[in-house]
């Protein structure tokens, strides 16, 4: 852990939550990820390695708990001094929204963070009991990483990146700066629609469901909008 050897709180602070990985590793725990291996899942490049040595740096510090959990493993925990810091995250990632995101570079752009945060800010009572697929196609990613699944089943949201096997009942493609601008609310899904920059194709019903189900990112620019929902689809684009 850095030091700056002097007694300024700030400077205190910093030693703690201004390390190398440290305010993302924050943000997954606030986020609700308690499993070593879904906090890895929101910090993909940070090696297991260091991980496990963040995390027992913030546990020393009071910032986080560790759980035992049964039959076997553990979970990770903030305590009241970590969760204290959800206003800093935050404000943080607001200001990056803002000030710092623009432009982004090509190895900046993960698709795998995108899925991650979005099949976790998903609503998954909008679509009721009944099963829906939704599929994402990011059509300037490599193969590999190119098609994902969101499978919302009775409550439960599962993301998977190889066919789940049940049938697809939204489509939806896009280049991932163009779902990466929707997910930050510096452009409208409405408004993609439109620019021909994203494609939604499947029942009215449920693409009207999906403005509601499809939330935005938690420190997304609001636009002057009272919440993150987004507007809904353009209806001449969407294929019944």
């Amino acid at each position: 852990m850095m030091r700056y050897g002097q007694f300024c709180p700030i400077a205190k602070a910093a030693e703690i939550v201004a390390e190398r990985w440290t305010p993302l590793v924050i943000h997954e725990l606030l986020a609700g990820s308690t499993r070593f291996s879904d906090i890895r899942r929101g910090v993909p490049l940070m090696s297991q390695t260091l991980l496990s040595t963040r995390l027992k740096e913030l546990e020393r510090v009071g910032i986080v708990q560790r759980h035992d959990v049964v039959p076997r493993g553990h979970e990770w925990h903030l305590t009241e001094a970590g969760q204290a810091l959800a206003p800093v995250i935050i404000q943080l990632g607001e200001w990056g929204v803002r000030y710092a995101q623009d432009p982004l570079r090509e190895d900046e752009l993960d698709v795998t963070v995108l899925v991650w945060n979005i099949r976790r800010r998903v609503d998954p009572n909008v679509f009721g009991s009944a099963r829906v697929v939704v599929k994402f196609e990011f059509t300037d990613t490599p193969a590999g990483k190119r098609h994902w699944w969101v499978v919302n089943d009775r409550g439960a949201v599962d993301l998977c990146p190889t066919d789940p096997g049940f049938p697809v009942d939204i489509y939806i493609a896009t280049d991932i700066r163009t779902m990466i601008a929707i997910w930050f609310g510096k452009l409208t899904l409405d408004a993609a629609v439109r620019a021909d920059r994203i494609e939604v194709i499947g029942p009215r019903r449920l693409c009207d469901q999906l403005r509601s189900w499809l939330l935005l990112s938690p420190i997304a620019l609001k636009n002057g909008r009272s919440d993150s929902r987004q507007p809904g689809i353009a209806p001449e684009l969407v294929h019944n």
